[in-house]
């Protein structure tokens, strides 16, 4: 028994070793490219994916102040509410979640702009609980560096809004022919609506229930309040 223990622990404790190492080599290396992200644009891992295959990549960076306040206004609308309330983070909107869960699992999702960020930027797409696990963190960390307008910004230069089309300035020019800062309501509204789904959902060629979608973000979005949260923030 006691050359089993042995035979087996040190294969074992080497592996975990290994686990560990590679946990905290991944953890550095957010937390270091988190503090890079503040100030240079980050690329997201589709598009590092679609780079790897050959595949074509539309995205044309812009500051914040070079998309019309439309979008983030209907972005906010459409996919965090709470967005100028939480820290990255929506605990109130996950415990709903959870407390809402079936035997099948959650119906629904709970994540925030910064959670999708955090996503986008360092994890990978589908649907995962190890995934949104490491979303949380990520997020909150997020949201201390970068604050409201830089998350808002990175996440509207690295969203995905149609087969290889990343960001707002090129998803402005490809669906409506214009830059991003000439959006009116209505197409910012389109381009909201087109995010959880943007290979299913053309902006551009919206169905009747893309309208009917964009047309209560549009509703959502009115008032200015999320822009004056953006314009307030850091």
């Amino acid at each position: 028994m006691r050359l089993l223990g042995g035979d087996g622990a040190g294969p074992l404790r080497r592996a975990l070793g290994y686990v560990a190492a590679f946990l905290l080599a991944a953890a550095l290396a957010v937390l270091l490219l988190g503090l890079v992200y503040r100030f240079v644009p980050p690329v997201s891992t589709l598009m590092l994916a679609r780079w790897a295959t050959f595949r074509p990549v539309e995205r044309i960076i812009v500051p914040l102040d070079a998309v019309a306040p439309f979008l983030p206004a209907a972005v906010i609308a459409s996919e965090d509410a709470r967005f100028c309330a939480h820290r990255g983070v929506d605990w109130d909107a996950l415990r709903e979640v959870i407390d809402d869960a079936g035997d099948d699992g959650p119906s629904r999702g709970a994540s925030t702009i910064a959670m999708q960020t955090a996503k986008n930027v360092f994890l990978w797409p589908g649907r995962s609980y190890i995934r949104k696990a490491l979303e949380l963190p990520i997020a909150l960390y997020l949201d201390l560096v970068w604050g409201k307008r830089r998350v808002m910004e990175v996440y509207l230069n690295v969203a995905e809004w149609g087969e290889g089309i990343f960001g707002a300035e090129a998803a402005a020019r490809h669906h409506f022919g214009k830059s991003a800062r000439s959006l009116t309501r209505s197409e910012a509204a389109l381009l909201a609506a087109a995010l959880p789904n943007p290979r299913m959902r053309d902006a551009g060629q919206p169905t009747a229930r893309h309208r009917s979608l964009a047309g209560r973000v549009l509703a959502r979005s009115e008032g200015g309040a999320a822009n004056a949260c953006l314009r307030s923030a850091r």
